[in-house]
């Protein structure tokens, strides 16, 4: 991040901040995305799912049956050439990728389930991490009304998919939450007016 981004990026804040009318959010997020999303509106993280990534199938697992997966006690397990906590939820794995213990990982964890308004959900995806056209047909079959998913290629049969331009020459969206370049306020994920989605309109 460049200095110009850093104070354009403020401006560019306060303006979504002031657009903002529903601000008791729960975002579920396959990764980083929620967490800069929220941070950049100045939302407190009402969801557990900040500074973690999950793998598609079990992101999609979780959100098909949320009220299960986030009754169950985390626990932990480890895998070769990971360095940070990975919880456990049955079935599911979750990558605390940005917590140095196990222990960080689980209070944030709890504090933040403890937060959830299941009444004003929001649910965001991406085509990342070995995602598949099924895993996509799959999200987008999610009884939640408020879904979103990020695609590198325009998918128009797909209601919930939200194209961000500049990785069509990928395999999947890259790195939304960096700026576009070194003179701009914007971030991949502008693409997506996420105030309007969260305001309904």
């Amino acid at each position: 991040m460049s200095i110009v981004n850093k104070v354009l990026r403020l401006i560019y804040n306060k303006r979504n901040q002031r657009r903002l009318t529903n601000r008791d959010i729960t975002l579920f997020s396959s990764n980083c995305n929620g967490g800069v999303i929220l941070h950049d509106l100045g939302l407190r993280f009402d969801s557990p799912f900040v500074n973690l990534w999950i793998k598609p199938k079990d992101f999609i697992k979780i959100c098909e049956n949320p009220e299960y997966y986030l009754k169950l006690d985390l626990s932990f397990t480890t895998e070769k050439g990971v360095n940070y906590p990975i919880g456990v939820l049955d079935d599911v794995r979750i990558y605390f990728q940005h917590y140095e213990t196990e222990s960080e990982a689980q209070k944030k964890w709890e504090q933040r389930k403890a937060r959830i308004n299941y009444d004003n959900l929001f649910i965001l995806f991406t085509d990342r991490d070995g995602c598949t056209y099924e895993d996509l047909i799959r999200f987008d079959s999610l009884k939640c009304k408020n879904k979103a998913v990020f695609v590198h290629i325009k998918y128009p049969e797909i209601r919930s998919a939200v194209y961000i331009p500049g990785f069509e020459n990928e395999t999947s969206v890259g790195m939304c939450m960096n700026f576009k370049n070194k003179f701009t306020a914007r971030r991949y994920l502008d693409a997506f007016d996420y105030v309007s989605w969260f305001n309904n309109k």
